[in-house]
């Protein structure tokens, strides 16, 4: 056998084996990428012939959060809206709740109604209250500037915490005249265009949380739900979901 050829072939894999390890330290000092806090938002449709969601299988299927419908105008409250919060609880998923907002109808009342219904705004899991804006309730745009003021400045008093903004990017122009008056809520915001990232109207610096579907899959959830995101905008996610000293189950 060629000795000089042995001795080649030794100092190559020697080499091979030196890059190995080098890549392997340097990836030990690289931070690791974790997913985005993801959850779905829920209303009665999610609970198809009546069947409750099964929370603990969401949470094993990696969501962190979801949004729950609490109320609508100034009679509905979701029907499964009680279990759904207290399941959620146990399965140690973080609780958005947000009431469908009804224009047409005064806002004091209704933010009087989800607040009472609500069952609270700042325990452990809670996020803030939303105000589902999608519906002009046949007011024009200075009306309902003046609508959704009150109401987000009602249900803060309230629940005691700043209220997230849900809407769509051309509802907010259009209804809204896009103002920029509303820029200190957090925005929740629906687009399913599939770009790399959502529009954001109304001068907000950027968006809190993003509706990317509403035709998603999730275990333990019969039938298609709503799929969102987080972007970090808000903080820490933990720390914004008072999710401080739990652990959860499921």
């Amino acid at each position: 056998m060629d000795n000089s050829w042995w001795a080649s072939t030794i100092r190559r894999q020697g080499a091979a084996l030196s890059l190995i390890a080098l890549i392997g330290s340097l990836s030990a000092t690289l931070p690791v990428a974790t997913a985005a806090p993801s959850g779905p938002d829920v209303s009665s449709w999610q609970h198809v012939d009546g069947r409750l969601i099964d929370w603990f299988a969401v949470k094993r299927s990696g969501h962190d959060f979801a949004m729950v419908k609490a109320t609508e105008g100034l009679s509905y409250i979701n029907p499964y809206f009680v279990p759904d919060s207290l399941l959620m609880r146990a399965a140690g998923i973080a609780r958005g709740t947000y009431h469908y907002a009804r224009p047409n109808l005064p806002p004091e009342p209704q933010a009087a109604m989800y607040a009472a219904v609500a069952l609270g705004q700042n325990g452990p899991l809670d996020m803030p209250p939303v105000l589902d804006l999608e519906d002009a309730g046949g007011l024009n745009p200075a009306a309902l500037i003046d609508w959704t003021r009150r109401y987000l400045t009602t249900v803060q008093a309230l629940t005691g915490r700043v209220p997230i903004i849900y809407t769509y990017p051309r509802f907010w122009q259009s209804a809204m005249a896009d103002t920029t008056e509303f820029t200190r809520y957090p925005l929740w915001i629906a687009d399913y265009r599939g770009n790399a990232q959502p529009e954001v109207p109304g001068g907000w610096p950027t968006w809190t949380f993003w509706q990317t579907t509403d035709r998603g899959t999730i275990p333990g959830i019969a039938g298609r739900t709503d799929l969102n995101v987080y972007s970090g905008a808000q903080g820490d996610f933990a720390r914004f979901a008072n999710m401080g000293g739990l652990t959860g189950s499921g």
